[in-house]
């Protein structure tokens, strides 16, 4: 699903001299200045090899991507993938479920878990804008790092949520920038791509929050059960899903799979579900020219008009409204190719 702009009554339009209360909360020493003015530049740099502008970059790699923004801006609302989500300058907000996390320059949104959420930069201007990249995140490799740990990290011992924000240190940083500059050539990507994610994922799990990933790479944990459920909401959007059956799926009794998935999401599976369907309504309407009617039965909808009071309730706008106002911004995202010198 793509990540595109929208409006939403969830969050307050920003306002000038918002600030953030906990972004920027530690005093940046000379090292640490040092690597954000060098990763801010090479960023920078990649942006305006691509012509520049603003909005998302995309890469050479797969997976990783760049944003500038010279404005704050309203929530956008998507799916969020596991990913390493990192502010180089500016701030952001994120909201899933009841929670709402903040984050700002030199530091790190990780998510663990497929998600809907909510998130907005609410710290940028033509002189300063935002800027940040995303890299997503492979559990496969991240087990595989895991394995060959000699003392991994303690794991919560109370289910937690899936997100959690971390400072970017200098190696984690120095990881980025090699990203940023293999960027620049494509034939370096398939030889030095995988051990400079590895040389990531050995950073995030022997930071403060290490634990709280290493939750993910553990078999047959409470949070794996949960994404095995999470998978069959995933796949089967459309359907009627009782709690009973994702419980089973993930090898629980209903009561603890409720309060378990609840703890990692923030969300009741039902809500869950239901903002799945929307953001695949939204997608069906936008990216493939569906009608509100045509798009609300796909997934899932008996009444097309429960399909627009819910739609309106989460994205803040009618769907064919919402529809219109999305599809030249879809086109500008999916017309943008990424230049390799």
């Amino acid at each position: 699903m793509n990540r595109i702009p929208e409006l939403s009554k969830n969050l307050p339009n920003p306002t000038k001299g918002d600030t953030l209360p906990d972004v920027g909360r530690w005093p940046r020493k000379q090292p640490e200045a040092r690597v954000s003015s060098s990763l801010l530049a090479a960023v920078t740099a990649y942006i305006e090899g691509q012509d520049g502008g603003e909005g998302l970059f995309p890469t050479p790699i797969d997976g990783f991507n760049i944003v500038r923004s010279c404005q704050a801006m309203m929530p956008m609302r998507a799916l969020y993938r596991p990913s390493l989500c990192v502010v180089i300058q500016g701030g952001k907000e994120i909201l899933f479920g009841d929670d709402m996390l903040s984050y700002g320059p030199m530091e790190c949104l990780v998510v663990s878990v497929e998600l809907p959420a909510s998130g907005r930069i609410v710290k940028a201007s033509p002189d300063a804008p935002y800027i940040g990249v995303t890299i997503d995140l492979d559990v496969t490799a991240l087990r595989d790092v895991v394995e060959q740990l000699d003392e991994p990290p303690v794991p919560p011992t109370s289910p937690g949520p899936c997100m959690f924000v971390s400072q970017v240190d200098e190696p984690l940083a120095n990881c980025i920038q090699r990203l940023v500059r293999m960027s620049g050539t494509p034939k370096a990507i398939p030889i030095l791509y995988p051990s400079v994610m590895r040389e990531i994922y050995f950073w995030l799990l022997n930071s403060p929050h290490g634990g709280e990933l290493y939750r993910l790479a553990l078999p047959e944990s409470n949070i794996e059960r949960v994404v095995k459920a999470i998978s069959l909401l995933h796949t089967n959007f459309a359907r009627t899903l009782r709690v009973e059956q994702l419980a089973e799926v993930a090898r629980m009794s209903p009561s603890s799979f409720h309060q378990h998935f609840k703890a990692l999401t923030s969300m009741t599976p039902l809500q869950f579900q239901k903002q799945l369907r929307l953001l695949e309504a939204r997608r069906l309407m936008v990216a493939e020219a569906a009608g509100v009617a045509e798009a609300a039965y796909q997934v899932g909808y008996e009444s097309a008009s429960q399909f627009s009071r819910e739609y309106c309730r989460m994205f803040g706008v009618a769907p064919k409204r919402d529809a219109m106002n999305q599809q030249r911004l879809y086109r500008e995202y999916a017309s943008r190719t990424v230049r390799t010198a």
